[in-house]
Parts: C-alpha cells; structure tokens; sequence
C-alpha cells in the first residue's frame, strides 16, 4: 500500500566521537540530520528497506537497509517490506557519524511498522551493524554518551551532560577518510605509561562537562592512542590540535576523521573564521560548522517522542564552504 504525505518520518542526529582520549567510548549527538520518510509499505515482501531516493546519493547494499534486516533478525517480529526516501545534512566519510545515523534511522524505521524496541535492542542492533557502538548510542539517546561493551549482556548506553552553552566548531576538509582506512592506521598496542595518560584524561573531561569546568577541557581532550597515528590521514590535523588562542577550549579529531572539532562558549563565530584561515592558507577546501549538541529528550524516549522532538529542525547544523 502506498502511504499519504503524512508518512511516518524518522531524523536522526548526527554525532562526534572520541573526543580525543576516549576512543570508542564517548560520543556526542550534533545539531545536523538524517531524515528518511516511509513512502510504501508491503507485506508481498517481508523484512526488506529499500531506499528509493536519497540526497546525497547512495549506492549497494547501504547502512539504513542493513538497520531495518538487523532489527528484524534480531526480534524475530514480522516486518513489511518498507521503501524510504532519503536526505541528509550530515557528510559521509567525514568522521560525523553519517553510518551510524543511517543505521539506526533504518532501526527507527522499524520500530514505526512493527512497534518499539527496548534501549537495549537498540543498541544491541545499531552496535552490530556498526561494529561499536560509540557513534551509535548518541545518534539513538541523543546528548554526550559513553558505551560499555559488557562481556555478558550486550553493550551498555551511559548518558551524562553536555553544556548548553558549549559548542563545537567542526572543520570538514573536502577529502574523504573510510573508517576502515583510518582504523588501519592505528598501533596494536600502547605502553602502559600512555593508557594511563589517555584513562586519566578522559576522566578528566567527563568530570570537567559535568562541572563546567572549562578550562580543563584542553588538558582533557589530549590524547596519546589514535589521533598522531592518523595525522598522515587528516591534512593539518598536528597544526589543529596545537591551535593555542583564547576562545578555544580545545581541538581533536572528530571520530575516525577528517573533521577536526573545536571547543567554544564564546566568539564561536570568529573560531570558525580562524579554522577557515588555516585551511585557506594551506590550499585545502575546507566546510565550517557551528554545531550545537542534540540533547537527549530522556534516555527512554520512544520513537514518537523523537518524531516530535525533531520536527522542525533548525538549519543550524549548515555550514560554510571556503
């Protein structure tokens, strides 16, 4: 059956990763979206998504298809067969969770045609699609997450909070980095002397969100685990993670790269200039964005409550392109 223009409409934020010292562990959901609307539903076809239409363009077998079959496997529900139009604010391959957004909006896709899961069912779903669930759990609860993949049990969603005030200044350089590549850049193990040195300052930086304390965030986003084995990756991530001026609380990498991510709570407009600078003076095309963070609108909100949430996003989340 075909469905009118009232059909069912998914968004689902975009997120940052990492946040320096916390690799596949925090991640915070960002002001930019992926919208996918329900266009048809059949039963002549069951547990199948198919995307009709999408902007950008994708192509094979893509992460809102493999969403929808996960869930479906997973619950053993009967599910129709769904197709879905597609539009996105978030850049693929630009380290700002555009798999993970796909992925679960083809989960929350099918939550609507067959009823809600559990938190755990959505993580546990997004995860294995994904392969870790660091993007995924803010792209599902919104906010500033940290995961916990339990031997027993499935992975675990933590939320924690994120300043309203604190923004993040995202630089997207117009190359693009796979996740796969990125991940194969990394060392197989650290010295002891470096874990500790990363433990302690991702600790460091979940206690300084929470208290506000913003001029520990420098010290707190250093890292010493996959941002220098990725540099050759990511053009002048060394000179963007150095940067030293007065409204910045502190740089690092956003997820797998290349974006790169600044802290700000004050002249957010001139930070951006002054990343758009570097960039420019370097001959690299680079797109600017003042991202405020998604906040969760509850850990157990349902998809409903998240259609409802969403409705009307601001364009906050476009940026400029130099």
């Amino acid at each position: 059956m075909s469905l009118k223009a009232s059909s069912p409409t998914v968004a689902v934020p975009g997120s940052v990763a990492n946040l320096g010292g916390g690799f596949d562990t925090l991640g915070v959901a960002v002001q930019l979206y992926l919208r996918a609307r329900v266009v048809e539903v059949s039963d002549t076809a069951a547990g199948i998504l198919t995307v009709v239409s999408s902007t950008p363009p994708v192509s094979g077998h893509n992460a809102l298809e493999r969403g929808y079959a996960v869930a479906a496997r997973r619950t053993g529900r009967h599910a129709p067969a769904v197709s879905v139009a597609v539009d996105s604010d978030i850049p693929m391959a630009a380290g700002l969770g555009s798999s993970a957004a796909a992925t679960v909006a083809g989960i929350r896709i099918f939550e609507q045609v067959t009823g809600p899961l559990t938190d755990d069912e959505l993580l546990a779903a997004a995860t294995e699609v994904e392969g870790h669930a660091d993007n995924a759990a803010p792209a599902l609860f919104g906010g500033l997450t940290s995961v916990l993949q339990r031997e027993v049990g499935g992975p675990l969603s933590l939320q924690w909070e994120w300043p309203d005030e604190l923004r993040l200044v995202v630089a997207t350089p117009a190359v693009g980095l796979a996740t796969a590549a990125a991940r194969a850049a990394l060392p197989t193990s650290l010295t002891r002397k470096d874990a500790i040195y990363n433990l302690q300052r991702v600790l460091t930086l979940v206690h300084a969100l929470q208290a506000r304390n913003y001029s520990a965030l420098r010290e707190a986003v250093q890292d010493r685990w996959h941002q220098s084995a990725r540099a050759a990756l990511v053009p002048l991530l060394d000179e963007l993670l150095a940067i030293d001026d007065p409204d910045v609380h502190g740089s690092f990498l956003s997820g797998a790269g290349p974006s790169v991510a600044l802290l700000a709570t004050r002249n957010v407009a001139r930070v951006g200039q002054l990343l758009e600078s570097i960039y420019e003076r370097a001959g690299v095309a680079v797109t600017v964005r003042v991202l405020a963070v998604h906040q969760s609108a509850g850990h157990h909100r349902r998809v409903s409550q998240s259609s409802e949430v969403l409705a009307g996003v601001a364009a906050s989340g476009h940026g400029r392109t130099v």
